[in-house]
């Protein structure tokens, strides 16, 4: 092969595939969803605010609509089966959806706990296991699970053990799934923000101490700006991973690095 047959950035194409990406109503998951759809992909959007995933899909093209309460393992089903009688397939599978409390373990309720875990790691589970069926008959898929750079260590002083605990289980749920299903032809990943604006950081963007805190703990002295987890998503969700598998991808200014 000549330099000149080499086409690198065709491996992040994502032309003629099927994305789902849960949690896209808002932040981090609106953008990924953006993202894959400027890549070549027919995007399945889901969240509880359909107003938001209207206006969403309104912007991208052949995009879909799915208003959803990923709590409710009726309307994860709902999800996967909409978006293989409209599309066909699911070639790739963007687990977003997420919730967290900041608390301590002394004032956060039981129920609390079992609602964030219900969210951020059963059904994280349950949709990869509705995407398997249709990823296996093809022979390829590829599912980014979102956690967090807090499922590799400790939030404290940001108290949040309920979403710490879940970030940690997400990780090692994507090592086991990617292990079962490696020689079936899907690769199984985590993509682990650090601190990035969203709706559950809402307000450290602005607040002098989360902002003193955020320079002086990082090595690069802020916090992330949206686009700088696009490299990592469309690498984990492509072809271009195909080789990389179980794996935590950690964005988060060398945080985790200390």
């Amino acid at each position: 092969m000549s330099a000149t047959d080499l086409d690198p950035l065709s491996l992040f194409r994502l032309d003629d595939q099927v994305a789902v990406v849960t949690g896209a109503s808002s932040g981090l998951g609106e953008r990924f969803a953006r993202v894959l759809h400027a890549a070549g992909a027919t995007v399945v959007v889901a969240a509880r605010r359909l107003d938001r995933l209207q206006a969403l899909v309104a912007d991208l093209p052949g995009a879909l609509a799915v208003q959803a309460d990923l709590a409710q393992p009726e309307d994860r089903e709902r999800l996967v089966a909409t978006a293989i009688e409209e599309c066909g397939t699911v070639h790739v599978l963007v687990n977003n959806a997420g919730i967290g409390t900041v608390t301590s373990v002394e004032d956060e309720e039981l129920e609390r706990f079992r609602e964030v875990m219900e969210v951020n790691v059963t059904a994280v589970w349950h949709l990869c296991k509705l995407v398997a069926a249709p990823m296996v008959a093809q022979g390829y898929g590829s599912i980014v699970n979102i956690a967090s750079m807090l499922g590799h260590v400790a939030g404290s002083p940001i108290k949040q053990s309920s979403y710490c605990a879940s970030k940690g289980a997400v990780v090692n749920l994507t090592r086991e799934l990617a292990v079962q299903w490696a020689r079936k032809g899907l690769h199984v990943n985590a993509l682990c923000p650090g601190w990035f604006e969203s709706e559950m950081t809402a307000g450290m963007e602005s607040d002098e101490g989360s902002q003193r805190f955020v320079k002086q703990m990082s090595p690069i002295p802020r916090m992330g700006y949206a686009h700088e987890l696009d490299g990592a998503l469309l690498l984990l969700a492509s072809r271009a991973s195909t080789f990389i598998t179980g794996q935590s991808v950690i964005v988060d200014g060398g945080w985790t690095a200390r």
